[in-house]
């Protein structure tokens, strides 16, 4: 596999403005709706490692923008902001967002909280998207 297409520097920025989405997006957009939907109290998010849990998401998301630029890179075509944004909602929606989905059904998860989740996903890959095909 050939790396020189893949620009780190804009899978670092993609992770890092998906991180910051989140934050966002769980404490001031959705966050008392997210946690009333999975009947979580402060107390019991307070009690969370929070150090393990924002390290590993992270991880988690500059993986998954290292994904988006090989397959950006492997499009075989140039790709801009436009096109890079729409591969990476294609990806949230047609991949991530249904298979979260699939388990919200069996798990009997509301869904208002697929929506919230599902939402996120698709809204930090466009974004992840974006970022990379404006560098690509």
């Amino acid at each position: 596999m050939d790396f020189s297409q893949i620009n780190f520097l804009a899978v670092l920025v993609a992770a890092v403005a998906s991180f910051i989405l989140g934050a966002i997006w769980y404490s001031a957009i959705f966050g008392k709706a997210w946690q009333k939907e999975l009947g979580f109290t402060d107390e019991y998010l307070q009690e969370a490692n929070m150090a393990v849990i924002f390290g590993t998401s992270f991880v988690l998301m500059l993986i998954m923008s290292f994904g988006i630029s090989m397959l950006i890179s492997h499009a075989g075509a140039t790709i801009d902001v436009t096109q890079g944004a729409m591969h990476g909602f294609l990806i949230g929606i047609m991949f991530v967002g249904m298979s979260m989905g699939i388990n919200y059904l069996y798990q009997r998860r509301s869904i208002k909280l697929w929506l919230i989740d599902a939402g996120y996903q698709i809204t930090f890959l466009t974004i992840q998207g974006a970022i990379i095909g404006a560098w690509h």
